[in-house]
């Protein structure tokens, strides 16, 4: 069975600039994976064309084995999409939102709705225009759940949100798909805190590709910054640490982040003369850190030339070649269920997506 979320060799353009660079990407079902980068990385612009909200110059995006560029109003209903800043229109309350969706989605859950609405203490009958930037992003994610969709595509969820709202959301999505079973949820975001509570897999996007994935549990379990201290003034030129994802060599230090599947695997630079090694744990967010953080560019920090642990790559390499931006235009703004494109009839129909921006690069 084709999984719910793929793309290949997916690649779009924005007048010269490289947004998504033959990105692949597969999202088995019921899967919670988790897309993190860097500002500019192509997340957005990744979403927007899984959505059909963009068409890719090249390669292909498919959702519940439809492109949704084409696909009809009755597929389009078994997919939410809440964008970046998306909220639904300042006019409508929370009970015209679910008057109004439950017109068009088969699967709207009215009751989830309200339930949502008294735990987010989220007014039912108050215009969405009068109430806090995070409660209406709430109110945004409200009607998202309450499509009860097959999958489920969140930018930045939690944005604008305080610690304590954050968690409720969190576990009010765990909740949502549980009742929901096999819905797969592809989530963007920047809280990487949020995606090892929540997401099964993580995917890191860089310059738009996915760098590296895996599962969160076996990054949790395995993945290590390993710190090899020698007894001279500088590291021998020829000693690596088994597993390295990245290393850097400072006098007689030598830093790397590895994956240290079996402890075993560093006896072999434990058993060298004076020599100290020394292992700690990461999270998500000092991974990430340690991937991302700028290096001396005529400094000796390396990474891997081929695929290593979790399916990494290294850093280089040259971007696709810059093609004319093939813009097609959404135009539909603040709309709870939007009508498609306005330049393709075939897009329209009801999407349970929440906001539509002009398109741009991330």
């Amino acid at each position: 069975m084709e999984a719910p979320i793929i793309a290949r060799n997916l690649t779009k353009t924005f007048r010269g600039v490289v947004a998504v660079n033959g990105l692949d990407l597969r999202v088995e079902r019921g899967a919670v994976y988790g897309l993190i980068g860097r500002n500019g990385a192509g997340k957005t612009t990744t979403l927007r064309l899984l959505m059909g909200l963009l068409r890719a110059d090249h390669g292909e995006a498919r959702l519940l084995g439809k492109d949704w560029w084409t696909t009809s109003a009755q597929m389009r209903q078994r997919v939410a999409y809440v964008a970046q800043g998306g909220r639904p229109p300042d006019w409508m309350t929370l009970e015209d939102l679910n008057r109004y969706s439950a017109h068009f989605f088969e699967r709207w859950d009215s009751g989830l709705a309200r339930e949502l609405a008294g735990r987010w203490e989220l007014p039912w009958n108050r215009p969405l225009g009068r109430l806090s930037g995070g409660h209406q992003r709430l109110a945004a994610i409200l009607a998202a759940l309450a499509a009860r969709p097959d999958v489920l595509l969140l930018d930045e969820p939690a944005a604008g949100l305080d610690p304590i709202v954050r968690r409720d959301l969190l576990r009010c999505l765990v909740e949502a798909l549980v009742r929901t079973e096999g819905c797969t949820v592809l989530l963007s975001t920047h809280l990487l805190a949020d995606v090892e509570r929540l997401a099964t897999h993580v995917g890191i996007l860089d310059h738009g590709r996915i760098v590296g994935e895996g599962t969160v549990e076996d990054w949790q379990r395995t993945m290590r910054r390993v710190q090899v201290v020698f007894p001279g003034g500088e590291v021998p030129p020829a000693i690596e640490v088994p597993g390295s994802l990245r290393s850097e060599r400072l006098g007689p230090v030598l830093t790397a982040i590895a994956r240290v599947s079996d402890d075993a695997q560093l006896d072999r630079l434990r058993a060298l003369s004076g020599v100290r090694v020394n292992v700690f744990p990461l999270t998500l967010e000092e991974l990430f850190v340690e991937w991302f953080e700028p290096r001396d560019p005529t400094g000796p920090m390396s990474g891997p030339e081929t695929p290593g642990p979790y399916g990494f790559w290294g850093r280089s390499g040259d971007l696709a070649e810059a093609t004319p931006d093939q813009r097609v235009g959404n135009g539909v703004h603040s709309a709870i269920a939007p009508a498609g494109r306005e330049d393709d009839a075939a897009g329209a129909g009801p999407a349970p997506y929440v906001e539509v921006a002009t398109p741009r690069a991330d």
